[in-house]
């Protein structure tokens, strides 16, 4: 037991009896499953193996750089020892999974971030969960039955690297992501273990009582938001201090009276095993019998369960899963302002033309995947022949091969993991509402760092599983520019012409130069074949041959590419 642990059992009880759990009995405890799923960075110096031994020192450090709580990237630098662009990069990462929206950083230009800093509480806190484990990938239940299926999300776990996806699928290595149930059954438990620690970091001794005395002042709780919260998942949800027994109706002109810090932790520990024992009952009910519709976007049903799914709920993320030689297209009314996970998806094209908050890409191969307006943070990994095209605030790329990215990205695209023969690209295409999807999300068109990748480490810290014995970790392979050459404009089709129309009529992005001279270009070359062909003095017969054998190379190359797939799903829409 350490120290802090302690003294916060050692903090004199209130005199008043426990309180429930919950004042609310409808209202369950979840974690926050974007600080954990987006808020990781494969930094070594920031993955402490004793968090509490080790951060409890770092925060008396960065409280005496701090100015009115709040810490820049020179402090952070100093203090934990890592480069400049790094501690810019935890500031840009913290910004994109905080709890309070009012927070400044949320809203900050980029020259604002380093002087603007964190809050010390939730750096801490950002700091403290850099040490979590991802939950291991399960097997399936029926492996035979999922046997011709890729991808694996041992893929590129490093272990396994020799192989391809495909291959692996050949191979009896073959595993699947965790459920989100199984996510976040683990991320409770991983708080369940720590709570005692996180809490004596927020936590502050009573004056004139030393550090016997821990209490928690109702403003320190708050930023307990950053790791749990009660109510529907993905949902909007009051001020933590508001599910509580002992914050909850305080007057807002009043100071709250802070509260030992042991009550805080028993009660938050009450509120964690029954969240717990109630996904644990969930998960044993589903594995020993059928999943039904209304649970679908808790649990993530494996590919060869539910083919082609798509799961929408107001709970959750929407899920996009197992489409497979298919067209897809989603727009904001069906996914405004909400989170999307799109796995396990093979030889398709997937349009989703929405403002998001999140989106993951997970597990996906020979796929075109085209996101709307991502204001927060857009993860792609272990996926292999993969185009992604997005408007995002921020993105993540890990443990990819032979993928494209055609990005417009206000912050520097982030590349950790086990990576191969990746591009990036200019972001090159338009519908009509995409700037009124920006502008709703907070993606600026006038800043695009899409060509100043930063590779982080090749093994991830955080990933449970096993990696070759004495690899050490190096420098993720980063990213190459498209040739302007190679670049074309990606055209989406208008299906929904008798709907209002929006105000984009180009891509919002500039173009850099050399991208936009090999487009003009491309055009003028194209404009002088057509013409010499249409002005060729051939006979009609002859003229007639010719464009049916243009035709003829045409229809080839629409099947050899895949794209007559979707001149079909446009004839069946």
């Amino acid at each position: 037991m350490t120290e802090e642990q302690d003294l916060i059992d050692q903090s004199p009880p209130l005199s008043a009896p426990d309180p429930e759990p919950n004042p609310n009995p409808n209202s369950v405890i979840h974690p926050r499953r974007v600080s954990f799923e987006h808020g990781l960075l494969p930094i070594q110096k920031l993955v402490f193996t004793d968090p509490i031994q080790t951060l409890a020192p770092v925060k008396q450090k960065l409280a005496d750089a701090a100015s009115n709580y709040r810490v820049g990237s020179a402090a952070i630098a100093d203090v934990l020892q890592i480069s400049g662009d790094h501690a810019r990069l935890v500031l840009e990462t913290l910004g994109s999974v905080l709890h309070s929206e009012s927070d400044p950083l949320v809203k900050a230009k980029p020259e604002e971030v380093d002087s603007l800093g964190a809050d010390l509480r939730d750096l801490i806190l950002f700091l403290y969960i850099q040490s979590y484990k991802k939950l291991l990938p399960r097997t399936h239940k029926d492996s035979a039955a999922v046997a011709d299926v890729w991808p694996s999300t041992s893929a590129f776990d490093g272990y396994l690297s020799a192989l391809s996806p495909i291959q692996l699928v050949r191979s009896n290595s073959r595993r699947f992501m965790p459920s989100q149930a199984d996510d976040e059954a683990h991320q409770l438990s991983y708080l369940q273990k720590h709570l005692a620690n996180i809490i004596s970091l927020l936590a502050e001794p009573v004056e004139g009582e030393g550090d016997e005395s821990l209490v928690l002042s109702m403003e320190a709780f708050e930023h307990l938001g950053f790791l749990v919260q009660f109510g529907d998942k993905g949902s909007d949800v009051s001020p933590l201090s508001q599910a509580t027994p002992f914050f909850a109706n305080s007057d807002p002109d009043m100071p709250a009276v802070p509260v030992p810090a042991s009550q805080v932790h028993d009660w938050l520990l009450q509120n964690i095993a029954s969240a717990l024992e109630s996904i644990t009952e969930k998960i044993s009910g589903k594995e020993n019998g059928p999943s039904s519709a209304s649970d679908q976007d808790d649990t993530m049903s494996d590919v060869g369960d539910a083919p082609n799914k798509v799961a929408a709920s107001t709970r959750g993320p929407c899920l996009i899963e197992g489409v497979s030689k298919t067209s897809l297209v989603k727009q904001a009314s069906d996914l405004r302002g909400r989170s999307v996970k799109v796995v396990n998806c093979h030889d398709s094209v997937i349009y989703l033309l929405a403002p998001l908050r999140y989106a993951t890409v997970h597990g996906c191969s020979d796929t075109t995947i085209v996101l709307g307006a991502v204001g927060k943070a857009l993860k792609v990994e272990h996926c292999e022949r993969v185009h992604v095209i997005a408007a995002a605030k921020r993105v993540c790329i890990a443990n990819c091969r032979e993928c494209v990215f055609f990005l417009g990205v206000n912050q520097r695209p982030l590349i950790v993991g086990d990576n191969h023969k990746l591009q990036v690209a200019p972001y090159n295409t338009f519908y009509s509402h995409l700037e009124e999807h920006m502008s709703e999300v907070g993606v600026e068109p006038t800043i695009n760092e899409w060509d100043k990748p930063l590779a982080l480490g090749a093994v991830d810290p955080h990933d449970s599983l096993s990696h070759p014995a004495g690899v050490a970790d190096a420098q993720a392979e980063s990213a190459a520019s498209v040739d302007p050459d190679q670049f074309v404009n990606f055209l989406i089709p208008n299906w929904f012409s008798g709907e209002d129309i929006g105000s984009t009529k180009d891509n919002p992005f500039p173009l850099p130069d050399a991208y936009m001279a090999a487009q003009q270009r491309n055009l003028k070359n194209f404009e002088e074949t057509r013409r010499s062909l249409k002005e060729a003095p051939l006979e009609e017969n002859r003229k007639r041959e010719l464009s049916s054998a243009l035709h003829v190379y045409f229809k080839d190359w629409l099947y050899a590419s895949g794209n007559i797939r979707q001149l079909y799903c446009l004839q069946g829409d």
